[in-house]
């Protein structure tokens, strides 16, 4: 695999330089089961002989340890995105690590980007050249977020990868305002695993009450299905976690609800923050939960840093805030405390 002139390349025979190319730089453990890229500069004529040449650039990412749904999104199609749309889809995408569930759930992605197949260069056999040919990702500040200085366009945002998406599925509704009705439909994110709404049913009988039309659903299908479903909706709510991360097919303007666990506050700014959202057009409100409303209330003693200081301890200790806030907290709502957030997202989507 030869490129010449590849970006972060000089003209130095002395430059030698390894690049890991999947923008997780901070994750220590995924990083190091990455697979490793050396780059060097040498003479053209002391390369070896092509045995293809593509007319076409190439980008080279990684797409490994990326089975999470949120991270096949935030670590690979927004930076991939954010790189590659400038090319008008006249780009080569050359895959390491390759998981099968990005390529194949986010198969029409990858096609609205390139209209080339997709290389596993783990498995290539052949010398390509490129003319050009970008090496990695780059990671964004915030995750769910477009940095215009490290995209293809200074003019890029979230706002145009929301667009992109509702193509590549023919979503019928860019605006809440297309197709809108009386009673605002409400999606609910139910999870089955970790961080369960544990009365579900009973918000969803407030909501309706309120005005809204409400349905509760977990996740599941195709990707194009689920993007058809979440389309439809004019609010969605969550309990922090992936599934969140589906609000990128929702219409403008319509409205979020972060439910935030005991502990979780870093994460939920940091993932599905207010800033990402007025990057997408979306409407955002936080809930967040008190000790009273998480299952963890009385399995510590009263003194312990798990209710004294979440926050301080997810924010230190990675491994126990996974055990403890991650995998093994619930939420039960307080319906009169969670009535007036709802009360909130009739006045936001009443304005829109």
């Amino acid at each position: 695999m030869i490129g010449y002139g590849y970006e972060y390349g000089y003209e130095n025979e002395n430059l030698s330089r390894t690049i890991k190319p999947l923008p997780r730089k901070h994750d220590v453990e995924a990083m190091a089961k990455v697979r490793g890229f050396r780059m060097k500069w040498v003479p053209v004529d002391t390369l070896p002989h092509c045995t293809r040449n593509l007319d076409a650039p190439a980008i080279l990412f990684s797409t490994g340890h990326t089975g999470n749904y949120f991270h096949r999104i935030t670590d690979v199609l927004i930076p991939l995105f954010a790189t590659s749309y400038h090319f008008h889809r006249h780009v080569i995408f050359l895959v390491t690590d390759n998981e099968s569930l990005l390529t194949s759930d986010h198969r029409e992605t990858l096609e609205k980007l390139s209209e080339y197949k997709v290389y596993d260069i783990d498995v290539e056999n052949e010398i390509l050249c490129f003319s050009r040919m970008i090496v990695g990702l780059k990671a964004q500040p915030l995750r769910l977020s477009i940095d215009p200085n490290l995209s293809s366009s200074s003019n890029f945002s979230m706002r145009n990868f929301t667009k992109f998406m509702r193509d590549v599925y023919s979503l019928g509704r860019a605006s809440v305002h297309e197709h809108s009705r009386s009673r605002p439909r409400m999606l609910i994110i139910t999870r089955t695993a970790t961080r369960r709404l544990t009365n579900h049913a009973e918000v969803v009988d407030m909501a309706r009450s309120l005005g809204f039309e409400p349905v509760a659903q977990e996740f599941g299908g195709s990707m194009g299905s689920v993007a058809q479903l979440v389309n439809e909706f004019d609010v969605m709510i969550g309990v922090h976690g992936a599934g969140l991360t589906n609000m990128v097919f929702l219409p403008e303007n319509a409205v979020v609800i972060q439910i935030t666990p005991l502990g979780l506050d870093g994460y939920a700014d940091l993932f599905f923050g207010k800033a990402q959202l007025e990057e997408m057009k979306l409407k955002y409100l936080e809930y967040k939960v008190t000790l009273i409303e998480s299952s963890l209330v009385g399995k510590y003693p009263a003194t312990s840093d798990v209710y004294k200081h979440p926050f301080e301890l997810c924010i230190q200790k990675f491994q126990i805030c996974k055990d403890v806030f991650l995998d093994n907290q619930d939420v039960n709502l307080d319906l009169h405390r969670f009535r007036k957030t709802l009360l909130q997202a009739l006045d936001l989507f009443a304005t829109s």
